[in-house]
């Protein structure tokens, strides 16, 4: 599988383990605290990313300041992910397990506490911007630590535990912040969470040990002075198209913004080609060279857009349609987000029984019934049936994550983990900014002309369409063997 390295008494790395053959069947106890450390530091740094959503109207009223100035607390966050995570890769392989985590818990801590005592609305999004270079590197860290740290057995159960930060706390933001906006001012929103995520770096600095080695590799600063306009572009023109609602259609600078991303994009992609040949790229692409794991991500893009869409355009029939409060809403969303967490290693330890095809077929099939059942939604459907067919939506779409994710890295050599992970998450924040840019603007489209209810239906149907594409995708899906550190087959 990989040489696995841990600290030695002085904190250098020495090799403890070897080769495939020899990968341990049950995990050191050491290895099970470090990733128990990163999957809760991961949960909590994904739960800040949701908790503002409802938070954007009290900021208006005691911030003074209008609706799109707002939306940047959202956009910005989701920009600085965007264009960190690609550089993710360069970031694990060159410097030590330890090192990494204090980095990217270190700006999450030192984001959060800036949030809690900002005076006032530039401050606050410094700090937002801040909190998500450090969220941007922690699930990267995670998924590349787990292919590092644990026998292929077990990866699919480890996984399905990190379906549980990747879901549940999504789920759980709009829930939380809307009971502490109940009680609290708006800072409590970050004082609350930045005790766990002190505690988290805390035991970090304490217990973590270096994981694989770090590797001398040289910065192209042409390839991340790149990453801004090409991720950054089409994150922020998705994001304009999706926020302006596409009602007078998309503004000229969300169009600008999207023709300077894909051109950069295509620049960048080109940069990386070349540099493979001197073996010093930000962001290897050869992880494309293996089948499963080119599937995997294209199934992953597809769940992620159906996926962001729910998160969006429920609460928006919830609250626009029946009238619910933030706080109602929130609890009608938390049964499917609970459901998709506590599934997760359950759905992992099936998945390594049976291998991806079975679920990928069921869940995604799931995905496309509900997403249809969704787009029949009207004035008068009962709560209770909205909130069966959210559960199963999060059904469908955990029968998806954890297979796609661990058959999608399975295949790759070590030196290929840490990109391929990159990879994914970076397809996962562009695929969540396009899911909400597309559907947001048929809503809006629609709704100006043939009311809310018809808006709503015709963004849930476009939806629906998008999800058959993760039907074909599942069918394809295989059981993948891990690779030698040399090479690796891309069944």
């Amino acid at each position: 599988m990989s040489t696995e390295v841990s600290s030695n008494a002085s904190g250098q790395p020495g090799p403890v383990a070897a080769a495939p053959s020899a990968a341990p069947e049950k995990m050191s106890r050491e290895s099970v605290t470090i990733i128990a450390t990163l999957l809760v530091a991961t949960f909590v740094v994904i739960l800040n990313e949701t908790i503002m959503n409802v938070a954007l109207q009290r900021l208006m009223v005691d911030l003074r300041v209008d609706a799109p100035t707002v939306q940047w607390l959202s956009t910005g966050f989701m920009l600085t992910m965007a264009v960190v995570i690609p550089t993710t890769g360069f970031i694990l392989q060159s410097l030590s397990t330890r090192a990494v985590f204090m980095l990217a818990m270190g700006l999450f801590a030192g984001g959060t506490a800036l949030a809690a005592v900002a005076p006032g609305f530039e401050v606050l999004l410094l700090a937002r911007i801040v909190q998500a270079g450090g969220t941007a590197i922690m699930l990267p860290l995670l998924m590349t630590t787990i292919l590092t740290l644990v026998p292929l057995a077990k990866r699919g159960a480890v996984m399905g535990n990190v379906s549980i930060a990747i879901s549940v706390a999504p789920a759980m933001g709009p829930t939380v912040s809307g009971l502490i906006l109940e009680h609290f001012t708006w800072r409590f929103m970050f004082v609350f969470v930045l005790p766990v995520a002190l505690a988290a770096l805390a035991i970090g600095a304490k217990y973590l040990t270096n994981v694989g080695e770090t590797e001398k590799t040289k910065l192209d600063f042409l390839s991340v002075l790149l990453t801004v306009p090409a991720f950054g572009g089409l994150v922020y023109g998705l994001s304009q198209i999706g926020g302006h609602g596409g009602q007078s259609g998309p503004s000229t600078m969300a169009i600008a913004a999207l023709v300077i991303g894909v051109a950069s994009l295509t620049v960048f992609v080109l940069r990386q080609l070349r540099l493979q040949k001197s073996e010093a790229p930000l962001l290897d692409l050869r992880a494309f060279n293996f089948r499963m794991f080119t599937v995997s991500v294209l199934l992953m893009v597809v769940a992620m857009m159906a996926l962001f869409g729910g998160v969006i355009l429920l609460p928006l029939y919830l609250q626009e349609i029946r009238g619910l409060g933030s706080l109602e809403t929130g609890l009608a969303l938390l049964p499917g987000g609970l459901a998709m967490g506590l599934l997760g290693p359950f759905i992992g330890r099936l998945f390594d029984k049976v291998g991806p095809l079975p679920l990928t077929v069921t869940g995604s099939v799931l995905m496309v019934l509900a997403l249809w059942q969704f787009s029949m939604l009207d004035a008068g459907t009962p709560v209770w049936w909205i909130i069966t067919l959210h559960v199963g939506l999060s059904f469908g779409l955990a029968l998806l994550f954890t297979p796609a994710f661990t058959t999608g890295l399975n295949p790759l050599p070590p030196h290929l983990y840490s990109h391929g992970s990159a990879i994914m998450s970076t397809a996962q924040q562009v695929a969540g900014a396009a899911g909400t840019a597309l559907l947001v603007s048929i809503f809006a489209v629609v709704s100006a002309a043939s009311g809310l209810v018809a808006g709503m239906s015709a963004a849930f149907l476009t939806a629906t369409v998008i999800a058959l594409a993760a039907v074909v995708l599942s069918a394809m899906m295989r059981k993948t063997d891990g690779a030698a550190p040399g090479h690796g087959a891309g069944h």
